[in-house]
This record gives structure tokens, sequence and C-alpha cells, in this order.
């Protein structure tokens, strides 16, 4: 984490502050920041809701988020105290705009208080309907501040589909700077993630080796062994498409496939990313019927327990033509990697939970072994764990111990447990400090999201347009459909998978 270094001081309103998001994440990583000493000195956290609550009584919901979903466990009581002294709560209405009076009038107290570098932090953590209508209420009750006193954070979805992601940022652009917008993506927050440019940037060998002279293709894998459970409403509006690739499986492509930026400024780190967005070919119908897979889950059984399929989840129609599981084949026709496909895949309700990046390199020109020797010869790989596992691992050929020449492939392993005693931060802790220091490096820009959306709209409309008569397709604990596997087979490839345990 950076030092956060004479912080200014902040009031941080989170909208939607009883709310699963706060509990889960936000109050934990805000909490998490204070005990570490990374929160300004004079702050004030202000939970709102339609609920009525006191501030003792918001206190200890916090706090029971806190002891249930923190990394660190349980409070402890004297860091608490004095945390929860700047932890407080207003009762407020999106659907009755009158009761933002009473939030302008205590966000006045404080910046009386705090004095005129006071910045001000608005948390969108509600569904996404509602993000049109605070956007308005901060708008008309001059709550919108300056590039320097005021920001907004959005989560996703952002947007629906191109049409409503334009329209947001139209909004919004008309109410704040783009300079003000935060669009978050948790992933983006995560240790590996932001790893992944230090490991590139910062390490003469790979640059030589970072294009389709060398490299064979790139698979992107993010599986999740649940199921939707109590989603089952939102997801119907969803699916894999939207909730997973739009947004975190394309940031973690572009960082793969970004050029090296001249320096570390965000908006030159965002430029790099939205020319990837750009050089990824179009899909036409013949790409979206050879180059996608979509699947749907069924039922099974899951570490010794029956699982429902998707159609019996709750909120989802019995009919319900929504994917679980998406694999596509991408091409960014640049220079860097013109004829290298990437391939990503999604999916839940699969074998294991798992999110991996595979960059597999070119075999040796030239193979100077015999075939005995070279019995389990494997290409080299560069593996990037993510999740559960934080790790970056080369896979090389070596010799095995003993009199005779024999190869086999080994793991050179950068592991995070391994290498660090101290504990990673969640995503959530690494973005908000982000956020409070003004850093838009790991957050998405308006010309990104709508590239991202442009890209996929294709796909979107054809796979909405026609129903899948083949859904349910995959089995609960599986490793998704059979087309999924025939897609990077055609290509003499398969998918990666860590040999992890599924504990």
């Amino acid at each position: 984490m950076k030092t956060a270094i004479n912080l200014k001081p902040t009031i941080f309103v989170i909208f939607g502050g009883t709310g699963d998001l706060n509990m889960r994440k936000l109050a934990p990583a805000l909490y998490n920041l204070y005990a570490d000493g990374y929160m300004p000195k004079k702050y004030a956290i202000i939970g709102t809701s339609r609920k009525t609550f006191s501030d003792e009584k918001f206190r200890d919901v916090i706090m029971d988020g806190v002891n249930s979903f923190s990394r660190t466990g349980k409070v402890k009581k004297d860091k608490w105290s004095t945390f929860a002294e700047n932890v407080y709560y207003t009762p407020v209405d999106v659907s009755a705009p009158k009761t933002f009076e009473g939030l302008k009038e205590r966000i006045e107290v404080f910046q009386n208080e705090f004095g005129p570098e006071t910045q001000v932090v608005y948390y969108l953590a509600v569904a996404p309907n509602l993000f049109p209508m605070i956007a308005t209420c901060i708008s008309d009750y001059k709550l919108a501040g300056t590039e320097d006193t005021c920001r907004i954070v959005i989560e996703k979805p952002f947007g629906r589909d191109l049409e409503t992601a334009k329209e947001l940022n139209q909004l919004l652009t008309s109410i704040f700077t783009e300079k003000q917008i935060y669009r978050i993506d948790h992933y983006l927050g995560k240790e590996t993630v932001q790893n992944i440019m230090a490991f590139r940037f910062a390490n003469s060998f790979l640059e030589p080796l970072w294009n389709r002279t060398y490299i064979d293709h790139v698979q992107i894998s993010v599986t999740e062994q649940l199921g939707v459970g109590d989603r089952g409403g939102y997801y119907e509006g969803a699916g894999a498409l939207r909730d997973m690739i739009q947004n975190h499986l394309l940031q973690l492509l572009c960082l793969i496939g970004m050029e090296t930026p001249i320096n570390f400024d965000a908006d030159e780190i965002r430029n790099k990313k939205v020319d990837v967005l750009k050089a990824m070919r179009a899909f036409s119908p013949e790409d979206i019927r050879f180059s996608t897979v979509r699947g749907q889950y069924t039922k099974g059984w899951v570490e010794g327990k029956e699982v429902p399929g998707y159609r019996h989840e709750t909120g989802v129609d019995a009919d319900s033509n929504t994917e679980t599981f998406a694999a596509i084949k991408f091409h960014v026709d640049n220079w860097r990697w013109k004829g290298v496909p990437f391939y990503v895949r999604t999916g839940k309700r699969l074998f294991q939970t798992s999110s991996l990046i595979a960059i597999q390199f070119k075999d040796v020109p030239h193979q100077i072994f015999p075939a005995g020797v070279t019995e389990h010869w494997q290409q080299n790989r560069l593996i990037i764990s993510i999740q559960p596992e934080m790790s970056i691992r080369l896979q090389v050929q070596g010799k095995r111990p003993g009199l005779d020449m024999v190869l086999n492939p080994v793991d050179m392993v950068f592991d995070y447990k391994g290498t660090y005693d101290s504990e990673s931060p969640e995503a959530y802790e690494t973005l908000l400090l982000d956020v409070m220091t003004g850093d838009q490096t790991q957050f998405m820009r308006a010309d990104q999201v709508e590239s991202a959306w442009e890209l996929l709209m294709p796909v979107i409309s054809a796979w909405e347009s026609k129903k899948s008569l083949s859904f349910p397709n995959y089995t609960a604990d599986s490793w998704g459909p059979e087309d999924a596997e025939a897609l990077i087979a055609r290509d003499g490839f398969h998918w990666f998978k860590l040999p992890l345990n599924k504990d």
C-alpha cells in the first residue's frame, strides 16, 4: 500500500450504508485503513439509507459487519472506539429528494469543522437504477463541489449496454468532471493484478519476449464454484458476459496487452488500456458462431451436497436464456499481438474457484534432444494466479536429477505467502485509499467503459435475440460446456488449470 501522508480531511458518504456491500467490503476496508494508519487525521463516515437509525445504532451495525468480514478478524476495542467516534448516520430516501436537505446540513457541519481543504467522497453502494437519481440530487442540492473538493464512486454494472452506459456517462459528466468520477472495478485492486504492471515494466528481460514473435497465446480464466445464490434476480438481467467479461476480464486483458506507458500517470496508463480495446477485432456473425461459447449449469453435486440448476435458483425464470458461462476468443489487431489469440472464460458452478492468466510461449525453433529425453516436454508458460493463491510462476524445462538426460517441466515460483510476512490488503482498501488520494490509475474512464461495451454488443445482441436450445448444457462441479473445450482445442490448445486442492 502507498503511504498516506498528509491526506486531506475527508467526509465519506455511503449511499446504501446498511446494505450488503458496505457490511462486507466498505466498512471493513475503512476500519482496516484506520487501524493501519491510512486514514486522514480528520474524517467523518456518514452512512445513509431509508431506515431510521441513531448514530449509535448504525455504529453497532457497522461493527457487526467488520467483525464478520474483516480480514483482520474482530475489532480491537480501543481502535474501534476511536474509529466509531467518526461514524455517523443520516436517513436519506432517494425517492424523496427533500431528505437530501438533512444530508447537506450534516456535510456542512463537518466542512466548517474540518476547514476549506475538506473533500467529500460519495460512494454509491446501491442498485444501478438509483445512480442517476442520486447524482441528480447531489447536483440539485449543490453538493457536487469542485475537482479538488468532491469525488463520486460508481460500482459496476456501469450501464447495461452501450446505450445506457453512454446515457449514464453523459449525466455524470454534466454534473462532475471526469477527474471527479471513479468507476470502480474491485478486481483491479487485487494485489496480484496490481503486480502485473510491476512485473511487466520493472523487469527488462520480459519486454523483448512480450509480443507475437514469442507468445503463442494467452488465456484468462475466472471460474467460480458457487452458483448465483440469492442474486438470481440480478443475474437474470446480467449473465456472465455483462457481469464478468465486460469489466473484470477485459481489464485483465488490457493489462496484459497494453503498450509500455511513458510514465505512471493515471491518464497515460488508461490511454494505453483504451488503445488495446480499440485494437480488438470486431465480431462478425461468423465470429460469434465459432469464437464464442455460452453455457448454463444444471443441478449436480458440489462437495457432497446436491445443488440446484440455474433455472431452479430463486428469482430465475424457469425457461431462462441467461448464460452462467461464457468463453470468447479475442484478437488484438496491432503490431505487437497480430495473430495471437486471447482466450477468455468465466462461469459459475464450475469445478474450482480460481482466477488466473496463462501466457504460453512458442516452442523452441529447433529440438536438439532425442524423443525419449523429451517425453514430458511442455512449452514454457508464465502463470499469474490471482486466487485462491497469489503467485507468479514461470514453467520451464529442466533436467531431472540422475545419470540420464531426462527433461521435465519445473516451476520457478514467486509466492506472496512465502516471500512476504505482511498480510496483503483487501482490494477495497487499496481502491478506497486511491479515491482519497485522488489516484485514478485503477479506475475506468468513460471511454474505457464505452469501448468495452462497443466490443461486446454484437455478442450480447446475438445471444439475446437467439434462444439457446441446449440450455442447460453443463453439470454443476464440471469445467463448463464441451463446446468451450472445442473452442480452444480447434487451435491446438487446452484450457490451463493450476493443480490446486479443492479445500
